[in-house]
C-alpha cells in the first residue's frame, strides 16, 4: 500500500481509537491493500480454522490532491477494521448494519465533530454531501440498498442532533460520552438511540 493511504489509515484508526476511548488494536497497516481500479472500498473477513478472523481492508490510493469520496473510503475502511477488532476483542457480535452504520458516523466525527471547534458552514457542507446528495451503488428494495439507506439515513439524525445539542454548545466531553456509548452499543439499541433523534 503506498506510504500516504498507509499512514491515513493508521491516522484515522489512531484517532478512531482515541475519540471512542477504545483500547488499542492491532494497526491496520498489516491489513491493507489498495482498491483496483473502478472498486470500491471493502472489508473481507474469514474465520480461520483455528477461529481466529482473518481480516483484510481495501482501500484507494490517494492521490496527490485527494477528493472527499476517496478519504471517506479510508475512514470507512478503517471504521469497519476498528469495529470488528473491538467486537473480536469483546467477544460481540456484529452485523452489516451496525458496520455500516458506525462507519457513517465515524466519517462525520472525524470530519467534523472531532474537530476542537465546529465551524457551522463547513458542517452543513459535509452533511450534505455524507447525507443528502448521495448515489447509492445498490438499488432501492435490494437487500444491500436498503441496509447502506438505513444507515444513512440513522447516521445522518444521530450526527445532527449530537451537533446541535452538544459540539455547538461547546460541550464536548458529554458528547464524547454519548457518542462512546453508542459505539458500544448493539443494532437494537443503535437503532432506536439514532431513530430518536
Amino acid at each position: 500500500m503506498a506510504s500516504e493511504s498507509s499512514e491515513l489509515a493508521a491516522k484515522v484508526q489512531r484517532s478512531i481509537e482515541r475519540f471512542y476511548r477504545l483500547e488499542r488494536g492491532p494497526s491496520v497497516r498489516s491489513f491493507l491493500r489498495p482498491t483496483e481500479p473502478g472498486e470500491r472500498e471493502s472489508l473481507r473477513l474469514r474465520q480461520a480454522e483455528d477461529g481466529a478472523v482473518e481480516i483484510e481492508v481495501s482501500a484507494p490510493l490517494l492521490s496527490p490532491h485527494p477528493d472527499l469520496d476517496d478519504l471517506c473510503q479510508i475512514i470507512e475502511g478503517v471504521s469497519h477494521f476498528v469495529y470488528v477488532a473491538e467486537r473480536a476483542r469483546c467477544r460481540r457480535p456484529t452485523t452489516h448494519l451496525e458496520l455500516e452504520l458506525q462507519a457513517e458516523v465515524d466519517k462525520y466525527v472525524l470530519l467534523v465533530l472531532g474537530k476542537e471547534r465546529v465551524d457551522r458552514g463547513f458542517a452543513r457542507s459535509v452533511h450534505r454531501q455524507l447525507y443528502e446528495h448521495v448515489r447509492f451503488a445498490h438499488p432501492e428494495g435490494s437487500e444491500d440498498g436498503d441496509r447502506y439507506r438505513l444507515a444513512n439515513e440513522l447516521a445522518a439524525r444521530l450526527v445532527r442532533r449530537i451537533e446541535l445539542r452538544f459540539a455547538e454548545a461547546g460541550r464536548r466531553g458529554a458528547m464524547r460520552d454519548v457518542l462512546s456509548r453508542f459505539y458500544r452499543m448493539g443494532q437494537a439499541e443503535k437503532i432506536q438511540f439514532a431513530r430518536a433523534a
